[in-house]
């Protein structure tokens, strides 16, 4: 501290700096709130991560009650709330003739009895040679088409095969091969609103599908890709064709059935 000219006392540098330092008190800023376009994103993303837990709660618990209680395709679904006819008639697989489950294990999945839902060495392959617009054929198990009629939608696409898989695995854990053969044959289609293999030996041979013949069966067989398409009761000259073929192969193919016999 100084003496002035008046002998007052001068406040030192320090003191001076401190006066005149202003004192500021941190008031808490206020919080920039999220907008409108990420809440609806959020949103979103909570309504799909409901959705995709609620499918899969749907497979689990419906892949369980399917083992005890007559399956239902979506189409079929579909065609019941758009108020159009669905014709399906469920019988036990021991009622449906041999020949039916034969010729369509050796037109669709020859290696039925020996692999746990997907074909992977063929999947692999039709991956390999697929083009940028997707695959170009199916290569497709009959656990996967079973689990594509009762969970997903018809057409192809990567999203829709990689969904099939995991549904393919958990039916193929869960259920017998004869109850997975039983379900296919009773919710596939086999033209319009026809589904089911009882459904279908009616509509095109006036008899029960117990007694089909071998003709017949394979006849149905080569119908199952192209049904709205494909008649088997007035077969197009392909159709004939790709019928007797699977006949030929059908000889030898008994061995690989051994899974579906009691």
């Amino acid at each position: 501290m100084s003496l002035d000219s008046d002998g007052a006392s001068a406040p030192s540098e320090e003191s001076a700096k401190g006066q005149s330092r202003p004192e500021w008190t941190l008031r808490p800023g206020r919080l920039r709130r999220p907008s409108a376009t990420l809440r609806a994103l959020r949103r979103l993303v909570r309504i799909s991560l409901g959705l995709i837990l609620l499918w899969v709660s749907a497979v689990i618990w419906l892949g369980l009650l399917y083992w005890v209680v007559p399956p239902v395709s979506t189409l079929m679904l579909g065609r019941w709330i758009s108020f159009q006819p669905v014709s399906r008639d469920y019988v036990n697989l021991e009622n449906i003739s041999p020949h039916l489950p034969l010729a369509v294990l050796t037109s669709e999945d020859s290696r039925f009895c020996q692999h746990g839902g997907v074909d992977w060495d063929a999947l692999r392959e039709v991956v390999a040679a697929a083009d940028e617009d997707g695959p170009s054929r199916g290569a497709s198990t009959i656990p996967m088409q079973t689990a594509k009629n009762l969970f997903l939608w018809p057409g192809r696409s990567y999203l829709r095969k990689g969904l099939e898989l995991p549904v393919a695995l958990y039916l193929d854990l869960i259920w017998s091969k004869q109850r997975m053969m039983e379900a296919y044959l009773n919710v596939a289609e086999w033209g319009e609103g026809i589904f089911g293999a009882e459904a279908a030996a009616q509509k095109y041979f006036r008899k029960p599908a117990r007694n089909l013949t071998r003709r017949e069966a394979a006849l149905l067989a080569t119908a199952l890709p192209n049904p709205l398409v494909r008649n088997p009761s007035r077969p197009s000259a392909r159709h004939r064709v790709l019928a007797e073929r699977l006949m030929a192969r059908m000889e030898g193919a008994a061995p690989f059935s051994d899974c579906l016999k009691n």
